[in-house]
């Protein structure tokens, strides 16, 4: 059953975008943070095997974590439409899945690796792009909107899928 929101409200896939894109933004600032990222000091700008490992584990560059920081920042601006929301997702969810792929082919000391993936980072972007494709396909976006103020029924508020 649909729920009633007002217009303006967010809807369920721009929560989701949002949740998606805070995460990126987070995990750009912890790529930055001694501590949180070992061997802080072997951080390089770009390039196959940094040395600095976020949490000691994904290898990190600078490269790498202002990626991260702008998926984020481009996913919150999207995320102000439930399309945008929706878009940013699916979209975000190839790109994963191709940042993924692209870690387990190319080997980690060739110069073709300029974020660096590692396997783990790997695995990680390929879990992330099956989330992403989950929130992505699980909420309808309504075909218009209603202007503010009004009650309006919106299908993207309850999941499609169960």
């Amino acid at each position: 059953m649909p729920q009633l929101l007002l217009a303006g409200q967010r809807a369920a896939v721009q929560w989701a975008a949002g949740v998606v894109a805070a995460t990126f933004l987070l995990l750009g600032i912890c790529g930055l943070v001694p501590g949180l990222t070992t061997d802080y000091a072997l951080l390089k700008m770009a390039g196959p095997r940094s040395g600095a490992e976020l949490f000691g584990l994904f290898d990190v560059s600078v490269l790498h974590n202002v990626v991260h920081l702008l998926f984020g920042a481009a996913g919150l601006t999207l995320g102000n439409t439930s399309r945008g929301a929706r878009r940013f997702l699916a979209v975000g969810a190839v790109v994963a899945l191709a940042l993924g792929l692209y870690g387990f082919f190319v080997p980690q000391g060739s110069s073709a690796n300029v974020l660096p993936l590692d396997t783990a980072g790997s695995w990680l972007h390929v879990g992330l792009a099956v989330i992403m494709v989950i929130l992505a396909l699980c909420w309808r976006v309504p075909e218009k909107s209603t202007p503010p103020g009004e009650l309006s029924r919106q299908q993207d508020a309850v999941p499609a899928c169960r």
